[in-house]
């Protein structure tokens, strides 16, 4: 993910300081509260989040410069978890609309987030499910995930009527999300 999303946020006229979000969000970090669902209308800048947080979360960046003037700055736990974990970030929009069926979206999603995993962590990619290979390079390296998903919820306008196409993406998010 790197942090060339939020950049572009910041020098754009109409940033807002959003980052009260980072506060919260470490807070719940490591507790059974760690999922954390941002709602909001369509264009009020959840995308715009995702950038943020994987900007400040993503342990390949150097992103202190991006955040030491913002609010999330003055934070007793801004340091601590700056720039500390693996991110994975990815917008459903975009598996949705390149497959036909749910199962197939799965499938795609899988396929490509393992193929990702296995680009950045060879020695460690010994399985074909996704979650078993997340919990393997996490036993390896020590190193936790910030997932972060970006229009999570698009299937449900795309599939209101199909509840078992809801239901089989619900229990995969069960499943991987574990």
């Amino acid at each position: 993910p790197g942090n060339k999303g939020f950049r572009e946020s910041l020098c754009s006229e109409i940033y807002v300081d959003k980052t009260g979000l980072i506060t919260r969000t470490n807070a719940v970090l490591d507790t059974r509260q760690k999922f954390v669902c941002v709602s909001r209308p369509r264009r009020f800048g959840k995308s715009m989040a995702a950038d943020m947080l994987a900007a400040y979360y993503d342990r390949e960046a150097d992103s202190g410069e991006l955040f030491d003037n913002l609010a999330v700055s003055q934070d007793s736990s801004y340091r601590e978890h700056l720039n500390r974990y693996d991110v994975i970030k990815i917008n459903i929009q975009e598996f949705l609309s390149t497959t036909h069926s749910m199962p197939e979206m799965l499938t795609f999603l899988q396929e490509r987030m393992i193929s990702e995993l296995k680009r950045k962590y060879p020695e460690y990619v010994r399985s074909q499910h996704l979650s078993f290979v997340m919990k393997d390079i996490y036993a390896e390296t020590g190193h936790s995930f910030v997932i972060l998903i970006d229009e999570w919820d698009c299937l449900f306008r795309e599939y209101q009527q199909e509840q078992e196409a809801q239901k089989q993406y619900l229990d995969f998010l069960r499943v991987w999300l574990k």
